[in-house]
């Protein structure tokens, strides 16, 4: 349901969902990570094409649609807004 919710978001503001989105947003749903560079070394893990640049464009993203928030950086919440 978050991930459906998040990909609608991402389509209303004009993103395409790439792979390489949908890889980094499954790791920030499902896994426990503190920081852009954890979630950049997870996703390299999963393709080796990935860049530092995509995940902090795809965090500030989520941050912008309201999908995660600097006190709660990593875990995609749904807000009522």
């Amino acid at each position: 349901m978050q991930k459906d919710y998040v990909i609608n978001k991402l389509k209303e503001r004009g993103c395409r969902i790439t792979k390489q989105r949908l890889l980094l947003l499954d790791i920030i749903l499902n896994e426990e990570c503190e920081s852009c560079k954890e979630i950049y070394y997870k996703a390299m893990k999963a393709d080796k094409g990935i860049g530092t640049a995509t995940v902090y464009r795809m965090i500030n993203t989520l941050e912008e649609i309201g999908a995660i928030s600097k006190k709660n950086m990593f875990k995609i919440g749904i807000s009522a807004a």
